[in-house]
């Protein structure tokens, strides 16, 4: 902590420091000890501050966003981009409004799970529906660059027309709590995107559960973009599957030994799009 003195002139009166009985090496200490405190909780705020509201670090677990995004890859995600819920502050900061083609990181609609990233395809009143995989919006074919087939993976002959007709077979891959919503959302050979919520489908389309097997994204649950690749290492998904403490270790201690070698230092420090 830096103080800055004033010059004083003959005439001003210099103020001493007031002599104590305490020890002069106890009492820097303790203006020392005292001056670390403060910068220390200066520095958790700031940080608390900015990982609740600006940005924070993700890791990507699986290839449902490949080739976008790749098992292994560490993203910093924007919170701070989408407005919607007609804040006053929305207007004075540099919020936007989400839009179609967004990649998003949202807390998974069902129970207790792992934050999901994915691509949003289909926002509020859309209506949507795939024909061989290809995606319609609102009648017309969506142009999309970013989406990705595995001929090496099976492919869902669920997934590839959506969504499913009244009495028509649906997905095993579509979860209990959804199965019995969605007819409520499908009018003709559409689903139709509420109010408030979004469709969204991972990039790898052959190896990706999304909105066709949970439904929608709701707004509230969105909480910003990736826009960066700070670090990428060579990894599967099987590493990031629930471990016991003991294994988590191995694999951290044997990603450290082997770090310069599965680091892919061609994507690190991409932006996302």
């Amino acid at each position: 902590m830096t103080e800055h003195a004033d010059t004083q002139s003959p005439t001003q009166t210099e103020v001493q420091p007031q002599v104590s009985s305490t020890p002069r090496g106890k009492g820097v200490e303790r203006t020392t000890f005292s001056e670390y405190l403060e910068s220390l909780l200066v520095t958790v705020i700031l940080a608390l501050f900015g990982t609740t509201f600006v940005v924070q670090a993700f890791k990507i677990p699986s290839a449902s966003m490949e080739g976008t995004l790749l098992i292994g890859d560490h993203v910093l995600v924007n919170k701070f981009i989408f407005g919607g819920t007609g804040a006053w502050y929305e207007k004075i900061l540099p919020y936007r409004k989400l839009e179609r083609g967004d990649i998003i990181v949202f807390k998974y609609p069902y129970g207790d799970h792992p934050h999901y990233v994915k691509r949003v395809i289909g926002l509020p009143g859309d209506h949507l529906k795939l024909v061989s995989g290809d995606v319609f919006i609102n009648g017309k074919r969506l142009n999309e660059p970013y989406a990705t087939h595995d001929p090496t993976t099976f492919t869902d002959p669920f997934n590839l027309s959506f969504p499913p007709l009244r009495g028509q077979i649906m997905s095993p891959n579509m979860i209990d709590e959804w199965r019995p919503e969605i007819q409520k959302y499908v009018q003709g050979d559409e689903l139709v995107v509420p109010p408030e919520k979004y469709f969204a489908m991972g990039d790898n389309r052959d190896r990706s559960q999304d909105s066709r097997d949970w439904g929608f994204v709701d707004h509230d649950a969105i909480m910003g973009r990736p826009f960066l690749i700070y670090w990428s290492v060579e990894a599967k998904s099987s590493d990031y599957r629930e471990s016991t403490f003991w294994s988590r270790l191995v694999g951290v201690l044997d990603t450290l030994a082997h770090l310069p070698s599965r680091t892919r230092w061609g994507r690190m420090l991409h932006t996302v799009h």
